[in-house]
């Protein structure tokens, strides 16, 4: 277990107000007397108690807030109700499809997706008040950043990463995959100031346990695409995951967290792989 440092996280406090739509109307929240943005802020969930109540807090100032949940048995759907979000089900359907199923339920065209361990900082909710959404096929990304434990991983494969998290569901959609889902848009996003506050991973341990656990749905990713490769390009795959990660982009300036990420990108990279091939072997006929 990774020692904990004692400064805080980032604050994700958003600002007090925030603009009107780009066709000058806005949903006003009764309570609070603010306006806010024709956005359906969706979220999927199983068991995040510990993080959804400040997941909900960061986008408060969407007209919606949707969480899709499939079967918690902590007190997720009672914090998320709570929180004042509405509460749909669903059995999980694999991460794409689970994502697509959230946005269909939502009440508007304009989509913020985030995952139950992302929170918003204040500079991207700010950022998203002040957006021109009068262009359906316009789309947006934010910079992630990543913690294990309390540490910010700001090193390796992780650093810089973008992901595109706000669209309109008319002209962009999550790809129906069953994990790393990504979404599909017709034109490059755009950035977006600020950052997702990525609070993924409890400790090391569960880096490498979360690379183990995807394993088999990146084999089946891989077997639908009909993607084959020999034995001999696993530790070659392996070996440039873990330069890509620990040297070329620098995770070693991150210590022993970086070390233990790089190695969790040799799992990523050949694992799969190997179960693939592991299975086609199971498959030939003996002699």
């Amino acid at each position: 277990m990774m020692a904990m440092p004692s400064s805080p996280l980032p604050s994700t406090i958003g600002p007090s107000a925030f603009g009107t739509s780009a066709d000058g109307t806005a949903t006003a929240d009764i309570h609070s007397g603010r306006d806010h943005l024709p956005i359906s802020a969706v979220i999927i969930t199983r068991n995040a108690g510990s993080r959804i109540t400040e997941v909900l807090r960061g986008v408060e100032m969407c007209a919606e807030r949707l969480v899709l949940d499939s079967g918690s048995t902590d007190d997720t759907v009672a914090l998320a109700r709570d929180a004042g979000a509405r509460v749909e089900h669903q059995p999980f359907l694999g991460y794409g499809l689970q994502k697509r199923r959230a946005v269909e339920l939502a009440a508007h065209d304009w989509i913020l997706s985030l995952d139950a361990d992302e929170v918003l900082d204040g500079e991207a909710q700010a950022a998203c008040s002040r957006l021109d959404l009068s262009d359906p096929a316009a789309c947006w990304a934010f910079c992630r950043r990543t913690f294990v434990g309390r540490r910010e991983v700001r090193h390796g494969v992780w650093r810089d990463e973008r992901v595109l998290r706000l669209f309109n569901r008319t002209t962009a959609a999550f790809k129906e995959i069953a994990v790393h889902e990504e979404v599909e848009s017709q034109r490059p996003p755009r950035m977006l100031a600020g950052s997702i506050l990525h609070y993924s991973f409890v400790d090391c341990r569960d880096v490498l346990a979360r690379s183990l656990r995807y394993a088999p749905l990146k084999a089946d990713i891989l077997r639908l695409k009909g993607e084959r490769a020999g034995v001999w390009t696993l530790p070659v795959r392996g070996l440039a995951a873990f330069v890509k990660s620990y040297v070329l982009r620098s995770g070693w300036r991150d210590g022993a967290i970086g070390f233990v990420v790089a190695i969790g990108r040799v799992i990523d990279s050949t694992l799969p792989r190997a179960l693939l091939l592991a299975d086609d072997d199971d498959d030939s006929p003996t002699s």
